[in-house]
């Protein structure tokens, strides 16, 4: 028994190291993407703004899981040349998804910013840059971290969303036990995630501390 419970652990932390793989390379993409999105949403350039927010619209109105088959059918279906590489697709899927949540919460932070704050900076002679890096920038990190904690954490457990385009994450390596009759791994599987989600909320309390130097 202790063999058996050895191997399966093994095996799933295998399938949980493809979810640790999709939630880093998707971090590492969509959260400057986002930010990119987010100031083409709020870009003077109409053209440009409208074009941000139907697509923040579009992706932020449609399920997740629905976007993983766009992506790794559609291409296949359209243009006759189907995605080899699943993990590649539902990386792609999920850096476009998270890159539209990510650039709201960028947008809120901002705009969340008084005019005072620029004028302020102004006054001093400073320019526009700056005083965007050294007067605004604090506060809006401030600000949004709550809700990007909250996201990225979210993004953690969606990770095995990507088993229904086949990608061997824990949960779909656990349903092959399941196949077997060994219904308790698909269970254990919530140990993984409980405790990564557990390492993150830390992380985050963490650092939303060490931002408390600013109160305002």
């Amino acid at each position: 028994m202790k063999h058996m419970f050895k191997e399966i652990t093994l095996q799933l932390l295998q399938g949980f190291g493809e979810n640790l793989t999709l939630f880093g390379l998707t971090l590492i993409m969509s959260m400057p993407l986002g930010l990119l999105i987010c100031f083409g949403s709020m870009s003077r350039f109409q053209p440009l703004r409208w074009l941000a927010r139907t697509y923040v619209w579009i992706i932020r109105g449609s399920p997740l899981l629905l976007q993983l088959f766009i992506v790794f059918y559609v291409p296949g279906l359209v243009f006759g040349a189907p995605m080899k590489n699943r993990m590649m697709a539902a990386l792609v899927a999920f850096v476009i998804n998270y890159s539209a949540y990510f650039s709201e919460i960028y947008r809120g932070g901002i705009e969340s910013i008084s005019v005072g704050q620029y004028e302020a900076g102004h006054v001093l002679s400073m320019k526009r840059s700056q005083v965007f890096m050294r007067i605004v920038l604090p506060q809006v990190i401030k600000r949004i971290m709550p809700p990007i904690s909250n996201e990225i954490i979210t993004l953690s457990k969606d990770t095995s969303l990507a088993r229904v385009i086949a990608v061997a994450e824990v949960i779909m390596v656990a349903e092959r036990f399941t196949a077997k009759g060994l219904v308790w791994p698909l269970f254990y599987t919530g140990v993984f995630f409980l405790l990564f989600s557990g390492f993150l909320t830390l992380l985050f309390g963490f650092i939303e501390k060490k931002l408390n130097y600013y109160r305002g």
